[in-house]
């Protein structure tokens, strides 16, 4: 019942929670109705709530008895319970498989908790064998995480030994890709020393239709930066311009833009990030500096293009930050 009230429209809720309020009075057993000031029966005001009440659902699953502490996590509809178990790393979800043990064997749980910190394994792909399980699954991967921050070639090693990742840069750069649980300053040094994934990553991203500075940031939020210029920074860049590009062949036509110029516009875009957000640098770029230095550099981009893209940086702040 949890499931369905939580999927049905606002009005159908508003009904239910009402009937199950008059359910619950009506369990009240010894307790007196309230008294109108005509002396019958206080007429109850419905209380309009647009949204599942939990509270009101779980009284009545327990038969309307009060119940102090916590919640327990069996009576929540199966959404909301994935939601809070996935804020749970790998120590805690055991610990709480124990408390709430028909969860800790609820395949489907697992198999949700996986895919929602790591979206892209090779296994998922492949017939699993009988009796899989992915609460196996997910403390491995949990531990080949906490391997690869500590040596990522170990750590990818450990995810290719159990069968979960395929030693192709395309299955590994998915991985990198959908996943939110690597160190980011192993991930740096593992795509440095591996270009060829490197190379797969950079086409995962779609640019299409960004401004240039937000695209910037959603790939540095994937491929971070390195603290110092040097060439891996270089490659970064040049990577990122020619993706650019071939993701926006329209503005590429209508500004006359190149990956030479998304280069040096990217180069820009960095020194004026650390200019206006460093506190070391006391006289700031202003807004006339970075349009005149930009354009020495790429000729084809108009005033205006410039002018926006510094008040991007201006408002919103670093691009690789």
């Amino acid at each position: 019942m949890g499931q369905a009230l939580w999927r049905l429209p606002p009005r159908q809720q508003q009904q239910i929670q009402e009937e199950l309020a008059d359910r619950l009075a009506d369990q009240g057993g010894g307790r007196r109705r309230e008294q109108g000031r005509d002396g019958g029966p206080q007429r109850r005001t419905p209380q309009y709530c647009y949204g599942p009440d939990i509270y009101h659902l779980l009284r009545t699953r327990r038969g309307g008895k009060e119940q102090h502490g916590f919640i327990d996590l069996e009576m929540l509809p199966p959404e909301l319970g994935i939601t809070i178990l996935s804020y749970l790393n790998a120590t805690d979800l055991c610990l709480a498989g124990c408390v709430w043990q028909d969860l800790g064997n609820d395949e489907y749980l697992w198999q949700g908790l996986c895919k929602s910190t790591w979206g892209h394994c090779s296994i998922y792909n492949r017939r699993l064998p009988a009796g899989f399980s992915y609460r196996r699954l997910y403390l491995q991967l949990d531990e080949g995480s906490l391997t690869f921050s500590a040596n990522p070639k170990e750590g990818i090693s450990y995810f290719m030994s159990k069968g979960i990742l395929v030693d192709h840069p395309t299955e590994l750069a998915k991985f990198i890709f959908y996943t939110r649980r690597l160190n980011w300053k192993m991930l740096r040094i593992y795509l440095d020393e591996r270009r060829d994934v490197l190379d797969e990553l950079v086409t995962l991203h779609n640019f299409s239709n960004q401004f240039l500075p937000n695209a910037l940031r959603d790939f540095f939020r994937h491929i971070h930066a390195p603290e110092e210029r040097g060439e891996y920074l270089e490659t970064l860049i040049t990577k990122f311009s020619h993706r650019f590009c071939t993701c926006n062949p329209g503005l590429v036509r209508e500004l006359g833009l190149s990956p030479d110029a998304v280069y040096v516009l990217c180069y820009s875009l960095i020194l004026l990030s650390i200019d206006l957000t460093s506190p070391h640098v006391k006289n700031k770029m202003s807004k006339r500096e970075f349009i005149r230095n930009t354009r020495r550099a790429a000729h084809n981009v108009s005033d205006d293009f410039v002018g926006h893209l510094y008040d991007n940086i201006y408002l919103i702040g670093h691009v690789a930050a």
